[in-house]
């Protein structure tokens, strides 16, 4: 759990928080440990978003050129 979600790609920071929600459930956790871990989910959480509207973008942007070759090619 040490490193940053930022510098994570999206499989780990998906496996980790999947791991996070596993602990949570399981319960057992103090107060603090438990918020503590719903922030690094979050975090997770967020960092998973982010990768995924990176990768959106990117397909969408890919689609766009493709089909302005294919107007410029008729």
């Amino acid at each position: 759990m040490g490193e940053k979600p930022e510098a994570m790609s999206y499989e780990q920071a998906r496996d980790e928080l999947a791991a996070v929600v596993r602990t949570l459930e399981d319960g057992g956790l103090t107060l603090e440990e438990s918020l503590a871990l719903w922030e690094r989910g979050e975090a997770l959480a967020d960092r998973c978003e982010a990768l995924l509207d990176d990768a959106e973008r990117r397909l969408l942007e890919a689609q766009r050129r493709r089909e302005a070759n294919s107007s410029s090619e008729e």
